[in-house]
């Protein structure tokens, strides 16, 4: 069946993709998701040359002009998800939801390790060294919206790697996208593609799905304890 028909038609998307890339690495999902009728909004920003609150900032804006008063679900990737969590305290309206892909929650070992050297630091600007200060990482708010986390499990494993056995996605470990009591879901995947997880959309949609028909029937409790 259709997923055309199980989502409201006023419900907004907006997509905030990750570090080092562009809207256009979401518009697989953003296609998937207006044809579940869901309306996407692609935020777009620019690592290397932006500072991190006024793109804070500008982010917020963005959710203010693009969903108004309509219902809206946020969908970030990695470093797109570290921006939502620094926005949603600064929403005058919170999301239905929120879905964050391959999230760092804390100083990746990657991270630390890329930010000694100058030209990572020169490509990813203040953003890419705040992925790499724990102390900054810490900081972030907790999201107090349902959310769901995708992590991938598809990146190489061994002695040889910095991730030794653990699961990864190739640039974080399972361990570094788990954030408190949230529901994760592994997909057999990588970073740098977990947005066109055919799996971790239907999973979304279902999500959606059920907080709504939950919506109708009184029964969303609303914020996370």
């Amino acid at each position: 069946m259709n997923q055309t028909a199980t989502c409201s038609a006023q419900l907004h998307a907006i997509l905030v993709h990750g570090m080092g890339r562009t809207p256009v690495s979401m518009l697989l999902l953003a296609k998937r998701l207006r044809a579940a009728g869901i309306k996407p909004h692609l935020f777009g920003y620019s690592a290397a040359f932006e500072r991190w609150q006024p793109c804070v900032d500008r982010l917020q804006r963005f959710i203010a002009v693009r969903s108004g008063d309509a219902r809206f679900i946020v969908v970030g990737h990695s470093l797109g998800c570290v921006l939502t969590r620094a926005v949603l305290p600064q929403l005058a309206q919170a999301p239905q939801m929120c879905f964050f892909l391959a999230p760092p929650t804390r100083a990746s070992s990657y991270a630390i390790k890329l930010s000694q050297w100058r030209l990572f630091r020169l490509i990813t600007g203040e953003m890419g060294q705040l992925l790499a200060n724990q102390e900054f990482m810490e900081s972030l708010p907790i999201p107090q919206v349902p959310l769901r986390i995708y992590a991938g499990i598809k990146g190489p494993r061994g002695s040889w790697t910095p991730f030794g056995d653990e699961p990864n996605d190739g640039i974080l470990s399972v361990s570094e996208v788990q954030l408190a009591s949230f529901p994760l879901q592994l997909l057999p995947t990588i970073h740098t593609i977990i947005m066109n997880s055919q799996q971790m959309t239907d999973d979304l949609l279902a999500a959606v799905q059920d907080w709504s028909g939950e919506m109708r029937n009184g029964q969303v409790g609303g914020m996370r304890d």
